[in-house]
Protein backbone atom coordinates (compact mmCIF):
# COMPACT_ATOMS: atom_id res chain seq x y z
CA UNK A 1 0.00 0.00 0.00
CA UNK A 2 1.42 3.34 -1.01
CA UNK A 3 1.80 5.78 1.88
CA UNK A 4 -0.11 9.03 1.50
CA UNK A 5 2.28 11.92 0.94
CA UNK A 6 1.14 15.29 2.22
CA UNK A 7 1.49 18.31 -0.03
CA UNK A 8 4.48 20.48 0.94
CA UNK A 9 3.68 23.41 3.19
CA UNK A 10 3.55 26.72 1.26
CA UNK A 11 6.53 28.99 1.73
CA UNK A 12 4.13 31.80 2.72
CA UNK A 13 0.67 31.39 4.22
CA UNK A 14 -0.73 34.54 2.62
CA UNK A 15 0.82 36.68 -0.12
CA UNK A 16 -0.61 40.10 -0.96
CA UNK A 17 -0.10 41.38 -4.50
CA UNK A 18 -0.49 45.17 -4.55
CA UNK A 19 -1.00 45.73 -8.26
CA UNK A 20 -1.89 42.97 -10.74
CA UNK A 21 -0.30 43.90 -14.04
CA UNK A 22 2.30 41.94 -15.97
CA UNK A 23 4.60 41.29 -13.01
CA UNK A 24 1.86 40.78 -10.43
CA UNK A 25 -0.06 38.35 -12.62
CA UNK A 26 3.13 36.49 -13.57
CA UNK A 27 3.98 36.16 -9.88
CA UNK A 28 0.56 34.64 -9.30
CA UNK A 29 1.13 32.07 -12.03
CA UNK A 30 4.63 31.31 -10.70
CA UNK A 31 3.31 30.87 -7.16
CA UNK A 32 0.50 28.60 -8.34
CA UNK A 33 3.00 26.52 -10.32
CA UNK A 34 5.07 25.72 -7.24
CA UNK A 35 2.48 26.01 -4.45
CA UNK A 36 4.33 28.89 -2.80
CA UNK A 37 1.32 30.62 -1.22
CA UNK A 38 -1.54 29.25 0.84
CA UNK A 39 -3.67 32.24 -0.15
CA UNK A 40 -3.09 35.03 -2.67
CA UNK A 41 -4.87 38.30 -1.96
CA UNK A 42 -4.82 41.13 -4.46
CA UNK A 43 -5.44 44.83 -4.83
CA UNK A 44 -5.89 46.86 -8.00
CA UNK A 45 -7.18 50.39 -8.32
CA UNK A 46 -9.31 49.57 -11.37
CA UNK A 47 -12.55 47.63 -10.89
CA UNK A 48 -12.01 46.10 -14.32
CA UNK A 49 -8.57 44.80 -13.33
CA UNK A 50 -10.00 43.38 -10.10
CA UNK A 51 -12.73 41.58 -12.04
CA UNK A 52 -10.19 40.20 -14.55
CA UNK A 53 -7.85 39.01 -11.80
CA UNK A 54 -10.68 37.14 -10.11
CA UNK A 55 -11.96 35.68 -13.39
CA UNK A 56 -8.49 34.39 -14.31
CA UNK A 57 -7.98 32.87 -10.87
CA UNK A 58 -4.95 35.05 -10.20
CA UNK A 59 -6.12 35.72 -6.66
CA UNK A 60 -8.08 33.92 -3.97
CA UNK A 61 -9.47 37.22 -2.70
CA UNK A 62 -9.57 40.65 -4.31
CA UNK A 63 -9.84 43.91 -2.40
CA UNK A 64 -10.79 47.49 -3.17
CA UNK A 65 -8.08 48.88 -0.85
CA UNK A 66 -4.44 47.97 -0.37
CA UNK A 67 -4.99 48.10 3.39
CA UNK A 68 -7.52 45.26 3.26
CA UNK A 69 -5.33 43.21 0.90
CA UNK A 70 -2.34 43.14 3.27
CA UNK A 71 -4.22 42.12 6.41
CA UNK A 72 -2.84 38.80 7.62
CA UNK A 73 -0.23 38.61 4.84
CA UNK A 74 3.24 37.33 5.68
CA UNK A 75 4.55 38.53 2.30
CA UNK A 76 3.50 41.82 0.68
CA UNK A 77 4.72 42.59 -2.85
CA UNK A 78 4.31 46.08 -4.30
CA UNK A 79 3.71 45.66 -8.05
CA UNK A 80 2.44 49.13 -8.93
CA UNK A 81 4.41 51.91 -10.66
CA UNK A 82 7.04 53.21 -8.21
CA UNK A 83 5.52 56.70 -8.35
CA UNK A 84 2.64 55.61 -6.09
CA UNK A 85 4.68 53.57 -3.60
CA UNK A 86 4.76 56.28 -0.93
CA UNK A 87 0.97 56.70 -0.47
CA UNK A 88 0.47 52.92 -0.66
CA UNK A 89 3.15 52.33 1.99
CA UNK A 90 1.50 54.92 4.22
CA UNK A 91 -1.89 53.25 3.74
CA UNK A 92 -0.79 49.69 4.47
CA UNK A 93 1.63 50.44 7.33
CA UNK A 94 -0.92 50.15 10.19
CA UNK A 95 -2.15 46.81 8.84
CA UNK A 96 1.18 44.99 8.42
CA UNK A 97 1.64 42.01 10.72
CA UNK A 98 4.74 41.55 12.83
CA UNK A 99 7.28 39.35 11.05
CA UNK A 100 5.83 40.07 7.59
CA UNK A 101 8.14 40.77 4.65
CA UNK A 102 7.45 43.80 2.47
CA UNK A 103 9.15 43.83 -0.92
CA UNK A 104 8.55 45.24 -4.40
CA UNK A 105 9.35 44.70 -8.08
CA UNK A 106 10.32 48.24 -9.09
CA UNK A 107 13.10 49.04 -11.55
CA UNK A 108 14.70 51.57 -9.19
CA UNK A 109 15.69 50.92 -5.61
CA UNK A 110 17.04 54.09 -4.03
CA UNK A 111 13.68 55.81 -4.43
CA UNK A 112 11.92 52.78 -2.95
CA UNK A 113 14.10 52.91 0.16
CA UNK A 114 13.34 56.63 0.39
CA UNK A 115 9.58 56.41 -0.18
CA UNK A 116 8.65 53.13 1.52
CA UNK A 117 11.24 52.67 4.26
CA UNK A 118 10.02 55.42 6.63
CA UNK A 119 6.53 53.87 6.74
CA UNK A 120 7.59 50.31 7.63
CA UNK A 121 6.77 49.63 11.31
CA UNK A 122 9.14 47.88 13.74
CA UNK A 123 9.06 44.11 13.47
CA UNK A 124 8.32 44.13 9.72
CA UNK A 125 11.10 43.17 7.29
CA UNK A 126 11.59 45.58 4.38
CA UNK A 127 13.55 44.08 1.47
CA UNK A 128 13.33 45.99 -1.83
CA UNK A 129 13.60 43.76 -4.90
CA UNK A 130 13.76 43.89 -8.67
CA UNK A 131 13.07 40.90 -10.94
CA UNK A 132 14.92 41.77 -14.14
CA UNK A 133 12.33 40.26 -16.42
CA UNK A 134 9.37 41.54 -18.37
CA UNK A 135 7.83 42.17 -21.75
CA UNK A 136 6.38 45.14 -23.58
CA UNK A 137 2.91 43.88 -22.63
CA UNK A 138 0.93 44.99 -19.58
CA UNK A 139 -2.20 44.10 -17.65
CA UNK A 140 -3.40 41.01 -15.74
CA UNK A 141 -3.94 38.96 -18.90
CA UNK A 142 -0.30 39.35 -20.01
CA UNK A 143 1.28 37.34 -17.19
CA UNK A 144 2.76 33.84 -17.47
CA UNK A 145 4.59 31.59 -14.99
CA UNK A 146 7.78 31.28 -17.02
CA UNK A 147 8.53 35.03 -17.02
CA UNK A 148 11.14 34.72 -14.27
CA UNK A 149 12.74 31.44 -15.34
CA UNK A 150 16.50 31.83 -15.68
CA UNK A 151 16.33 35.58 -15.06
CA UNK A 152 17.95 37.52 -12.25
CA UNK A 153 16.20 39.04 -9.28
CA UNK A 154 18.21 41.64 -7.34
CA UNK A 155 17.46 42.21 -3.66
CA UNK A 156 18.68 45.36 -1.90
CA UNK A 157 18.08 44.78 1.83
CA UNK A 158 18.21 47.87 4.03
CA UNK A 159 20.71 48.04 6.87
CA UNK A 160 19.75 45.86 9.83
CA UNK A 161 17.51 43.47 7.89
CA UNK A 162 17.37 40.00 9.45
CA UNK A 163 19.42 37.53 7.34
CA UNK A 164 16.75 34.84 7.71
CA UNK A 165 14.16 37.16 6.11
CA UNK A 166 16.50 37.84 3.18
CA UNK A 167 17.07 34.11 2.75
CA UNK A 168 13.33 33.35 2.86
CA UNK A 169 12.61 35.97 0.18
CA UNK A 170 15.57 34.67 -1.85
CA UNK A 171 14.11 31.15 -1.62
CA UNK A 172 10.79 32.54 -2.86
CA UNK A 173 12.36 34.08 -5.95
CA UNK A 174 14.43 30.97 -6.64
CA UNK A 175 11.21 28.92 -6.46
CA UNK A 176 9.69 31.34 -9.00
CA UNK A 177 12.56 30.39 -11.34
CA UNK A 178 14.95 33.30 -10.78
CA UNK A 179 18.60 33.54 -9.91
CA UNK A 180 19.07 35.86 -6.93
CA UNK A 181 21.75 38.41 -6.09
CA UNK A 182 21.93 41.03 -3.36
CA UNK A 183 23.55 44.44 -3.68
CA UNK A 184 23.40 48.01 -2.43
CA UNK A 185 20.44 50.06 -3.73
CA UNK A 186 22.65 52.81 -5.17
CA UNK A 187 24.79 50.27 -7.04
CA UNK A 188 21.67 48.59 -8.43
CA UNK A 189 20.39 51.92 -9.76
CA UNK A 190 23.70 52.63 -11.50
CA UNK A 191 23.88 49.17 -13.10
CA UNK A 192 20.27 49.27 -14.28
CA UNK A 193 20.65 52.80 -15.62
CA UNK A 194 23.01 51.52 -18.31
CA UNK A 195 21.61 48.00 -18.83
CA UNK A 196 17.93 48.94 -18.95
CA UNK A 197 16.94 52.55 -18.36
CA UNK A 198 19.10 54.33 -20.94
CA UNK A 199 18.39 51.65 -23.62
CA UNK A 200 14.68 52.25 -23.11
CA UNK A 201 15.22 56.01 -23.34
CA UNK A 202 17.11 55.55 -26.60
CA UNK A 203 14.32 53.32 -27.96
CA UNK A 204 11.64 55.87 -27.12
CA UNK A 205 13.77 58.58 -28.71
CA UNK A 206 14.68 56.84 -31.97
CA UNK A 207 11.10 55.69 -32.59
CA UNK A 208 9.89 59.26 -32.14
CA UNK A 209 12.72 60.55 -34.36
CA UNK A 210 11.55 58.26 -37.17
CA UNK A 211 7.94 59.21 -36.55
CA UNK A 212 8.68 62.92 -36.88
CA UNK A 213 10.94 62.88 -39.94
CA UNK A 214 9.39 65.22 -42.48
CA UNK A 215 10.78 63.36 -45.49
CA UNK A 216 9.68 59.90 -44.30
CA UNK A 217 6.00 59.09 -43.91
CA UNK A 218 4.56 57.04 -41.04
CA UNK A 219 3.47 54.38 -43.52
CA UNK A 220 7.07 54.04 -44.80
CA UNK A 221 8.40 53.71 -41.24
CA UNK A 222 5.96 50.88 -40.61
CA UNK A 223 6.25 49.21 -44.03
CA UNK A 224 10.03 49.17 -44.31
CA UNK A 225 10.97 48.53 -40.66
CA UNK A 226 14.10 46.39 -40.65
CA UNK A 227 14.98 44.12 -37.72
CA UNK A 228 16.90 46.77 -35.79
CA UNK A 229 14.10 49.31 -35.85
CA UNK A 230 11.54 46.62 -35.03
CA UNK A 231 13.51 45.81 -31.87
CA UNK A 232 13.42 49.47 -30.88
CA UNK A 233 9.66 49.65 -31.43
CA UNK A 234 9.12 46.57 -29.24
CA UNK A 235 11.00 48.22 -26.36
CA UNK A 236 9.24 51.54 -27.01
CA UNK A 237 5.88 49.79 -26.60
CA UNK A 238 6.58 49.44 -22.85
CA UNK A 239 4.25 51.00 -20.28
CA UNK A 240 4.77 54.80 -20.42
CA UNK A 241 3.61 55.32 -16.82
CA UNK A 242 6.13 52.84 -15.47
CA UNK A 243 8.98 54.34 -17.47
CA UNK A 244 8.05 57.90 -16.61
CA UNK A 245 8.34 56.94 -12.94
CA UNK A 246 11.62 55.11 -13.51
CA UNK A 247 13.34 58.19 -14.93
CA UNK A 248 11.86 60.57 -12.39
CA UNK A 249 13.08 58.30 -9.59
CA UNK A 250 16.51 57.35 -10.95
CA UNK A 251 17.41 60.77 -12.27
CA UNK A 252 21.06 61.00 -11.17
CA UNK A 253 22.18 57.57 -12.40
CA UNK A 254 20.24 57.88 -15.66
CA UNK A 255 21.73 61.29 -16.43
CA UNK A 256 25.24 60.05 -15.65
CA UNK A 257 24.88 57.05 -17.96
CA UNK A 258 23.22 59.20 -20.63
CA UNK A 259 26.22 61.52 -20.48
CA UNK A 260 28.58 58.58 -21.00
CA UNK A 261 26.46 57.39 -23.92
CA UNK A 262 26.51 60.88 -25.48
CA UNK A 263 30.31 60.91 -25.31
CA UNK A 264 30.51 57.50 -26.99
CA UNK A 265 28.10 58.60 -29.73
CA UNK A 266 30.39 61.57 -30.37
CA UNK A 267 33.31 59.17 -30.91
CA UNK A 268 31.26 57.28 -33.49
CA UNK A 269 30.19 60.52 -35.15
CA UNK A 270 33.82 61.56 -35.57
CA UNK A 271 34.83 58.14 -36.91
CA UNK A 272 32.10 58.27 -39.56
CA UNK A 273 32.82 61.89 -40.47
CA UNK A 274 36.56 61.27 -40.95
CA UNK A 275 36.31 57.82 -42.51
CA UNK A 276 37.99 56.10 -39.56
CA UNK A 277 37.07 52.53 -40.45
CA UNK A 278 39.51 51.06 -37.92
CA UNK A 279 37.73 52.71 -34.98
CA UNK A 280 34.30 51.74 -36.30
CA UNK A 281 35.35 48.10 -36.73
CA UNK A 282 36.94 47.96 -33.26
CA UNK A 283 33.88 49.40 -31.51
CA UNK A 284 31.43 47.20 -33.43
CA UNK A 285 33.53 44.10 -32.66
CA UNK A 286 33.62 44.97 -28.95
CA UNK A 287 29.84 45.38 -28.93
CA UNK A 288 29.39 42.07 -30.74
CA UNK A 289 31.53 40.32 -28.12
CA UNK A 290 29.27 41.68 -25.39
CA UNK A 291 26.23 40.30 -27.21
CA UNK A 292 27.87 36.87 -27.39
CA UNK A 293 28.56 37.07 -23.66
CA UNK A 294 24.86 37.69 -22.94
CA UNK A 295 23.91 34.62 -24.99
CA UNK A 296 26.62 32.51 -23.31
CA UNK A 297 25.28 33.56 -19.89
CA UNK A 298 21.84 32.21 -20.85
CA UNK A 299 20.14 35.62 -20.75
CA UNK A 300 19.01 35.44 -24.38
CA UNK A 301 19.07 33.12 -27.37
CA UNK A 302 20.92 33.58 -30.65
CA UNK A 303 17.84 32.44 -32.60
CA UNK A 304 16.09 35.41 -34.25
CA UNK A 305 12.33 35.68 -34.03
CA UNK A 306 11.88 38.97 -35.95
CA UNK A 307 8.85 39.87 -33.88
CA UNK A 308 7.03 36.64 -34.71
CA UNK A 309 7.60 34.66 -31.49
CA UNK A 310 4.87 32.06 -31.06
CA UNK A 311 5.14 31.27 -27.31
CA UNK A 312 4.70 33.51 -24.27
CA UNK A 313 5.89 37.07 -25.04
CA UNK A 314 9.53 37.59 -24.26
CA UNK A 315 11.67 40.63 -23.70
CA UNK A 316 13.50 42.62 -21.07
CA UNK A 317 12.07 45.09 -18.63
CA UNK A 318 13.22 47.33 -16.36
Amino acid sequence: MTAHREAPKPLFARVALIGIGLIGSSLSHAMRRRGLAGHISGYAQSARTRETAKRLGLVDSIHETAADAVKGADLVILCTPVGVYAPIAQEIAPHLGKGAIVTDVGSVKGAVVRDVGPHIPPGVHFIPGHPIAGTEHSGPESGFAELFDGRWCVLTPVEGTAPEAVEKLSAFWRACGSNVETMDAAHHDMVLAITSHVPHLIAFSIVNTARHLERVTDSEVIKFSAGGFRDFTRIAASDPVMWRDVFLNNKEAALEMLGRFTEDITVLQRAIRFGDGETLHRLFAEARATRKGIIAAGQDTAAPDFGRHKGPPTGAKS
